[in-house]
């Protein structure tokens, strides 16, 4: 995976925008108004994504390429480097359920606003 797949793959997600609110190279992906995932466009290529926090410490014993959250909450996000040790399937896999943990804690208006989005 590189930084344009993951991207691509983010973006097709209904309710997905991107923006730079930290600064000009730290692409943050929002499902509405919450974050589900960034990476950096400068630095070696990494993602942060949300993750249960049981998984997330399971993930990070089993991988060398995951690590507690970089300038995030380090119980409940991960900072993934993209170095080729974990494949794209797995990666979908935990966009998927970064994204989901953001859904899963929006309040009702928003779940109704995100299904009403084509």
């Amino acid at each position: 995976m590189n930084i344009e797949s993951f991207r691509n793959y983010c973006i097709l997600k209904k309710g997905v925008s991107e923006s730079f609110p930290f600064n000009e190279t730290t692409l943050v992906l929002k499902v509405l108004d919450k974050m589900f995932a960034l990476t950096n466009l400068e630095n070696d290529f990494s993602l942060n994504l949300k993750c249960n926090p049981e998984k997330a410490v399971l993930l990070r014993e089993k991988y060398e390429a995951v690590n507690p959250g970089f300038h995030m909450n380090k119980k409940h996000w991960n900072t993934i480097n993209i170095d080729g040790s974990i494949p794209n399937r797995e990666l979908k896999e935990w966009i998927d359920e970064s994204y989901d943990l953001v859904v899963s804690k929006m309040t009702k208006k928003d779940k109704l606003r995100l299904d009403n989005l084509n």
